[in-house]
């Protein structure tokens, strides 16, 4: 009787300790469910029957052949130690060779003997000028071999190709596969049966049947269908019990006392609020008065005056009594939002300080790389009540930072954290704060229901008055060099004008990142290594820009450098910067007019959005140079005439998502998430998404426990399993 593997049992017991080693050290495969959701990423036809006249246009493509063996040799090489069968064979239009190495010469030299006939199928390749097939799929036909019933369904049949890595090919995965395909009996269906039979779904079982081994490209949607299904449902049941969770924990309502802090500042402001930014600080002001917490997220363009909205609401915390807190991802950005809010606050941020306003406060930075005066000082500011505003990195979120009266956290660039991060800064309140999420990149509704389906949507889609347009052009610096030097050219007539550059680079060149970033390039197909910030600085510092003062920007350098060159920058002591992508987010210097972003093929879509929105931000028009020495048909030109075509970063935002991995879109620290969605697309899957949430919403309220349906709750727990070990894993 065949051994049917349990579903958590370690695949060490099925495919023996070696095997299992790859698979849970490359592929993260641990268990026979592991493997049964280890889906293929796409399906092999054996390809049409094809005469081998036709098989020159063929090249690299999946073939099937039905042809007669004309001779066949085992040659030997590596003095005796290697061996390699050639076959060739004829169908009467042309000849082809096959190859078969190593140990798996034998059974086809017994099988495929001079004058037989076969059907072979196989990958086209050439080599020494001929065309072969390397290893092909074979099956002898025998007498009645004319019978083309037998070829065609043999053609016909769908082959998985599945993610593999170098030490397991994909025809080997299947093979773990077929040996843990029986356990699909003993999974559990996480779906309810009304909802299941509601919307036609196939049972679980019968899913991962199909999707390992279709019979029909029918076999393959059905599946689909329904696994699309379990991973929308479980990840929309999850964000509903915690919407659940934090609807009833109790928060206290935060409403600006008249007269205060914000009416203060309000009236010292030289510009007036967009209406975007009106309607979006009501809603804020609304949920800050409610005594259940606030869990918003507040997403706007590029430079739509976030922070703003966010410093309104931090102010109104601080007028009655509380204190904000506000969550960077890097150093940078968090010195550079402490530098610009304590600008906008003028004297109501020096708060018990000589000369400061009676009604002011303190506002402080922590990061990790403080000296320890300043960052005692701080602690203390924070425990007493001094400080009503902290501006700070991670280092936010140890233990021995203490809050006098925490009411509300702001994070910034939320792709950035993982849920875990922005709950263990909440955990600091006395009761749960309020929470803000900001993030530049523009999401598309499905991401915002599947990443962030626990916080309520804000959207800022108005640029402030004074904003001025950005101007964006690919620059071919392989077909016409004559453009990059017209590029500097440009960066001097800024500087010339009064005005200062960024010239970005994907690499720092400093020894320590350049194998990867070698690798990484090799992979995309191009053997040059990235552009590197040390070596772009210096020929320009040398060349085109000689006589302008250029400095060097990266996540390598100690703080207190990476601090000083962003004040002179910031001053305009500094003209062009030449920098990685630290200068991403929330960097704003409103002189800087141009931006020449090197290598801008190597950038996501969004990516180079952001880093785009650096200029333009004064009143001066933007002009954006994306470098690149791509050819001019390839799709990552294609990428760069898009950037180039739009400021619409809805727009970007839905090409980059349909370009890339589904893994890059939900973002490194999405606990849990990433690693969830195997199959659902969150672009393509608005609807099965949106359904699912009102599903998930209306289980929840009837069975918050789920009592009634354990097969759910059993997926569940997986799923924050897996939320939890990345978290732990992020440390």
């Amino acid at each position: 009787m065949e051994h049917v593997p349990a579903l958590d049992e370690d695949l060490k017991k099925t495919l023996g300790p070696a095997t299992a080693k790859v698979l849970a050290e490359q592929l993260g495969l641990h268990t026979a469910l592991d493997l049964l959701h280890h889906y293929p990423r796409r399906y092999a036809e054996r390809g049409e029957l094809t005469s081998l006249a036709e098989l020159a246009d063929q090249i690299d493509e999946h073939v099937t052949v039905v042809a007669q063996v004309a001779d066949a040799r085992i040659l030997t090489f590596n003095g005796g130690r290697g061996k390699r069968l050639e076959v060739t064979i004829t169908d009467g239009s042309g000849r082809l060779q096959l190859v078969f190495f190593g140990a798996g010469v034998h059974k086809p030299h017994k099988d495929l003997l001079p004058g037989s006939r076969a059907m072979f199928a196989g990958k086209v390749s050439k080599f020494n000028h001929k065309l072969q097939l390397a290893h092909p799929a074979y099956e002898p036909l025998g007498a009645d071999a004319s019978d083309r019933d037998a070829a065609t369904a043999f053609a016909s049949q769908l082959i998985p190709i599945y993610p593999a890595c170098a030490k397991l090919e994909s025809w080997k995965i299947a093979k773990c596969v077929d040996a843990v395909l029986p356990s699909a009996r003993e999974a559990v269906d996480p779906l309810p049966p009304a909802l299941r039979e509601g919307r036609g779904l196939v049972p679980l079982t019968e899913a991962l049947l199909k999707i390992h081994r279709p019979a029909t490209k029918a076999d393959i949607e059905d599946a689909r269908q329904r696994l699309k299904w379990d991973e929308a449902f479980v990840l929309q049941v999850a964000l509903a019990r915690r919407r659940h969770a934090d609807a009833q924990l109790p928060a206290v309502p935060r409403r600006p006392a008249p007269g205060g802090l914000l009416d203060s500042f309000d009236a010292k402001l030289p510009f007036t609020l967009t209406d975007g930014q009106r309607t979006v600080s009501k809603e804020i002001f609304d949920d800050l008065a409610t005594s259940h917490p606030m869990h918003r997220l507040l997403q706007g363009e590029v430079g739509s005056g976030k922070t703003m909205v966010a410093l309104r609401a931090m102010l109104a915390v601080v007028d009655c009594g509380g204190q904000a807190a506000m969550l960077a991802p890097t150093e940078v950005l968090a010195q550079q939002h402490h530098r610009s809010i304590v600008e906008m606050m003028g004297e109501l941020a020096e708060g018990g300080m000589l000369g400061g306003s009676d009604q002011g406060t303190k506002v402080v930075l922590l990061t990790g790389s403080m000296g320890m005066p300043a960052r005692r000082q701080a602690l203390l500011d924070l425990v007493t009540g001094e400080a009503g505003i902290v501006i700070g990195t991670h280092a936010l979120i140890e233990d021995k930072v203490q809050f006098h009266d925490l009411g509300l956290v702001v994070v910034d660039e939320q792709h950035r954290f993982g849920v875990e991060q922005r709950d263990a800064l909440r955990s600091k309140g006395k009761q749960p704060p309020h929470l803000l999420v900001m993030t530049a990149t523009p999401i598309p509704r499905t991401v915002a229901m599947t990443v962030f389906g626990d916080l309520e949507t804000s959207v800022l889609d108005q640029l402030p008055a004074g904003r001025s347009p950005i101007a964006t052009h690919v620059v071919p610096a392989k077909d016409k060099p004559h453009f990059l030097a017209r590029a500097w050219e440009r960066v001097r007539e800024e500087v010339e004008k009064g005005h200062q550059a960024y010239v970005v680079c994907p690499r720092i060149g400093d020894g320590e990142d350049e194998p990867k970033k070698k690798k990484a390039a090799e992979e995309d197909g191009d053997k040059r290594p990235p552009l590197a910030v040390l070596e772009i600085a210096e020929q320009l510092a040398r060349g085109p820009l000689a006589g302008l003062s250029v400095e060097v920007l990266h996540g390598r350098m100690d703080p207190a450098d990476k601090d000083d060159v962003m004040r002179r920058f910031a001053a305009g002591e500094v003209k062009v910067l030449v920098a990685t992508t630290v200068i991403e987010v929330g960097v704003n210097v409103p002189n800087s007019t141009v931006m020449v972003i090197m290598d801008a093929d190597r950038f996501g879509v969004s990516q180079l959005h952001q880093l785009r929105g650096r200029v333009g931000r004064g009143s001066a028009p933007g002009l954006c140079l994306l470098v690149s020495e791509m050819h001019e048909a390839s799709p990552a030109r294609a990428r760069l005439a898009a950037v180039a075509a739009t400021l619409d970063g809805f727009e970007l935002s839905r090409i980059d998502l349909e370009q890339r991995r589904e893994g890059d879109v939900l973002g490194q620290a999405q606990s849990g998430v990433r690693s969830s969605l195997r199959m659902l697309a969150v672009i393509e899957d608005e609807e099965v998404i949106a359904q699912a949430r009102e599903e998930a919403t209306r289980v929840v309220a009837e069975d918050l426990a789920l009592e009634r349906l354990p097969g759910l709750r059993t997926a569940l727990d997986a799923l924050l399993d897996t939320e939890r070990e990345q978290y732990l894993e992020k440390g």
